[in-house]
């Protein structure tokens, strides 16, 4: 029986972070089924305007193979000062077996906590403001992505894919991982260190 992904919507959230796993992820249609779900369900429109239908997060069917992904974009600035979504998006991520978040989408889980004393990344456009929003986190600035546990978490954007594939590779190995990229016609960024967007100080 294939794997539920249960990939987390809101209003004006970055396209590329969602729909580049969602692809990915689509492509193993045998080990996962993936549906989207924002907070009180119906259209949601994404940064560049594009509607897309979800289910409501009480839709939400929980098991104990169950994968949360969250995405992020310039509006979580925002949405960190919504409780009611932070309290329920830290009961679903609690109830999941993963959770990979890409981009900003680190912001709303640090929000909640549930990433205190836990390894994570973020966008590096973004990265002051996720250290400053939560310094319990430890925060680890040159990551293409980041492995703590359950917790997946990616740098900006187009990093979510290469953690993806990182999750594929962790969970369905090295070969099913392989032909995804492969089928996708994606040039795979296969080690977590090679961060060329963090901008490294000199000492």
């Amino acid at each position: 029986m294939p794997i539920s992904v249960h990939a987390v919507v809101f209003e004006d959230f970055e396209t590329l972070d969602i729909m580049g796993p969602v692809e990915l992820f689509g492509l193993l249609q045998q080990h996962y089924q993936v549906q989207l779900y924002s907070l009180n369900g119906g259209l949601v429109s994404n940064k560049h305007g594009v509607c897309i239908q979800t289910k409501s997060f009480s839709e939400m069917h929980m098991n104990d193979q169950s994968i949360l992904l969250v995405p992020g974009g310039i509006v979580t600035f925002e949405l960190i000062k919504n409780q009611q979504f932070l309290d329920q998006l830290k009961t679903l991520a609690d109830q999941s077996k993963y959770v990979l978040t890409i981009c900003t989408g680190s912001s709303l889980l640090a929000a909640t906590g549930l990433l205190n004393g836990v390894k994570a990344t973020s966008n590096k456009m973004a990265f002051e403001f996720v250290q400053k929003l939560n310094d319990q986190v430890l925060w680890q600035a040159q990551a293409r992505w980041v492995i703590d546990g359950k917790f997946y978490t990616s740098s900006g954007v187009s990093a979510g894919m290469d953690m993806t594939l990182a999750f594929i590779h962790d969970t369905q190995g090295e070969k099913v991982a392989q032909l995804c990229a492969e089928e996708a016609e994606y040039i795979w960024n296969s080690n977590p260190n090679v961060d060329p967007f963090c901008k490294v100080k000199a000492d």
